[in-house]
């Protein structure tokens, strides 16, 4: 199944989109899962704040909102990205712009694979597997 790439009020224009279709679907794969349907959006923060107001009822930006459709071992969803945050946060934490979306995307996946990020030890178990599948990202480049 695709994984896809759109655009919601930005001009952020995404390369590489084989490199990441391929490490998507070989993280899903490494897990026995298999690639349904998966679409990126990146957006701006308004656009963000207004999806997580609507359908969150939370009242401030954040750099991700990942919707779950994942029925089974098929893994699907739609993961909307700022990309206004993505670069405030690579900035903050003295990153480049495309390793702090990569780190996102991988976050994304992780969610849909039903690792969650809301206890401290949730979140060292989640950027411990976001450094992981980034090294394999590093292999497949």
């Amino acid at each position: 199944m695709p994984v896809k790439f759109f655009s919601e009020d930005t001009k952020f224009n995404f390369k590489n989109k084989n490199l990441i279709r391929n490490w998507v679907k070989s993280t899903i794969k490494s897990v026995n899962k298999n690639t349904g349907c998966i679409n990126f959006i990146f957006t701006s923060d308004k656009y963000l704040l207004k999806i997580n107001k609507e359908y969150l009822s939370h009242k401030y930006y954040t750099d991700i909102i990942t919707f779950n459709y994942c029925e089974k071992d098929n893994i699907s969803g739609d993961i909307f990205i700022s990309i206004d945050t993505i670069k405030n946060n690579s900035a903050r934490f003295n990153v480049t712009m495309i390793e702090e979306l990569h780190r996102v995307i991988i976050h994304g996946i992780l969610h849909l694979l039903g690792f969650d990020d809301q206890s401290d030890k949730e979140k060292a178990v989640m950027r411990e597997k976001e450094n992981y599948y980034l090294e394999r990202l590093k292999n497949l480049s």
